[in-house]
C-alpha cells in the first residue's frame, strides 16, 4: 500500500514520499520487518522514540511521530508528524487492514463486558449471522477460538483480526471496549454501529486517576465510536446511567435503555425458576416471556443489554428475545458445573 494512502489530513509528510510501498505497520520495533511504518508511540515507560533506530536497523521504510527522532534521519526514510501518535497508529493500521465485519458491536462498563459480549455474538448465531466475540477471553468466530491477554487488543492486532474475519465470512462483531483500550485509541477506526454500557464502579483507579476520568474514558465509546445514525444500549438501572444517556443524546445516537427503568426494554418481573429465571419484558409495546437460563440478576442485564445491541443492528425483536432461552455463560464467567 502507498503511503499516502495511509494517512489521514491532519499528519504532515514530505511529497516525495506518498508512492512509497509500505508493507506493513507496527508499533513494536521487535516486530518491524523491511517495508514496515514504525509508529513511535509513548508508552508509561518508555518512548517509542528511543527504539526508531532499532526499527530503523530491521528495514522500516517510514517513522511516523509527534515529533521527529533526536539521532540523524536518513535520507531515504519517510517522516510522517502526527498530532496523536495513538489514534494515528490504530486510523493507519485500519486503513492498512481495510475489511471489518459489516455490523460491529461494542460494549463498556466496570463488569459485565466478557458476558455481554458473548451473549450478542450467540444471538446473533441464532439469528442465522455468521458472528463473533472479542474479548478477555480472546477471539471466538465460527471458525476458530484464540486466547486473548488483553481486553482490547492493541490497534494493529485488532484491526488485523477484524481484516481476517471479514474475509472469513464473519458479517457480525461484538468487542469489548475496555476503559484502557478507549482511553488509548485502540479501538479508533473501528466501525461501531452500537455501544453499550453497563455499569460504572471504582476500579482501575490505578491507572485513571479519578473516577471522573474513569467514566470520560468510557464516555468516549459514545461521544467518539459509534458512527453517525448508530445506537446506545444503556442498562438504565445504575448511577452513571444518565451521564451515559447525556453523551449519547448529544451525539444524536438512538438510545435503547434497558432495565427496571428502561424505556426500551423494560424488565417488569422476574422470578426464579431453579437455575433459571423467568423475565416478564416490554419493548415497543410489547409484553414477552422469557426463560433465561442463568442465575442471577446481573445476568438479567447482561442479556438485556445483548439483546439491545441485537435489535440495535437489526434484530427482529421476538426472535431475538426467543434466542435468550439458549444462552450459555461466557468462559470463566460463574459456569455451571452440573
Amino acid at each position: 500500500m502507498k503511503l499516502a494512502d495511509l494517512l489521514s489530513a491532519d499528519t504532515v509528510a514530505d511529497a516525495r514520499f506518498a508512492a512509497l510501498d509500505v508493507t506493513g505497520v507496527s508499533a513494536d520495533s521487535r516486530t518491524v520487518k523491511p517495508g514496515d511504518l514504525f509508529v513511535a508511540v509513548a508508552g508509561s515507560n518508555d518512548d517509542g522514540l528511543n527504539f526508531v533506530s532499532q526499527a530503523l536497523a530491521s528495514g522500516a521504510a517510514a517513522i511516523m511521530a509527534e515529533r521527529p527522532p533526536a539521532a540523524p534521519f536518513p535520507e531515504a526514510v519517510a517522516f510522517v508528524k502526527v498530532a496523536d501518535a495513538r489514534r494515528a497508529l490504530a486510523l493507519t493500521a485500519a486503513k492498512f487492514f481495510s475489511r471489518q465485519p459489516e455490523v460491529i458491536a461494542a460494549v463498556t462498563g466496570t463488569s459485565g463486558k466478557t458476558s455481554v459480549a458473548a451473549f450478542t455474538r450467540q444471538i446473533w448465531t441464532a439469528l442465522g449471522h455468521a458472528a463473533a466475540s472479542i474479548g478477555t477471553v480472546g477471539l471466538v468466530s465460527p471458525k476458530r477460538e484464540v486466547y486473548g491477554s488483553l481486553t482490547t487488543p492493541d490497534p494493529v492486532a485488532l484491526h488485523r483480526s477484524l481484516d481476517q474475519l471479514a474475509r472469513e465470512g464473519v458479517t457480525h462483531l461484538a468487542i469489548e471496549a475496555s476503559s484502557h483500550g478507549l482511553d488509548q485509541r485502540r479501538l479508533d477506526g473501528v466501525r461501531v454501529a452500537a455501544g453499550g454500557f453497563t455499569n460504572l464502579s471504582r476500579d482501575h483507579l490505578d491507572y485513571h486517576p479519578t473516577l471522573e476520568a474513569y467514566l470520560a474514558a468510557k464516555l468516549r465509546l459514545f461521544t467518539d465510536l459509534i458512527e453517525p445514525g448508530g445506537a446506545a444500549v444503556i442498562a438504565a438501572d445504575h448511577e452513571h446511567a444518565d451521564a451515559v444517556t447525556a453523551a449519547a443524546t448529544r451525539r444524536r445516537l438512538r438510545l435503547i435503555t434497558v432495565g427496571e427503568r428502561g424505556e426500551g426494554i423494560r424488565l417488569i418481573e422476574s422470578r426464579i425458576e431453579g437455575f433459571a429465571q423467568v423475565l416478564e419484558l416490554r419493548h415497543a409495546g410489547r409484553d414477552y416471556r422469557v426463560r433465561l437460563p442463568l442465575p442471577g440478576a446481573f445476568q438479567i442485564e447482561n442479556a438485556l443489554v445483548a439483546a439491545g445491541l441485537v435489535i440495535a443492528t437489526g434484530g427482529e425483536p421476538a426472535e431475538t428475545f426467543a434466542a435468550l432461552t439458549h444462552l450459555k455463560g461466557a468462559k470463566g464467567r460463574l459456569e455451571f458445573l452440573g
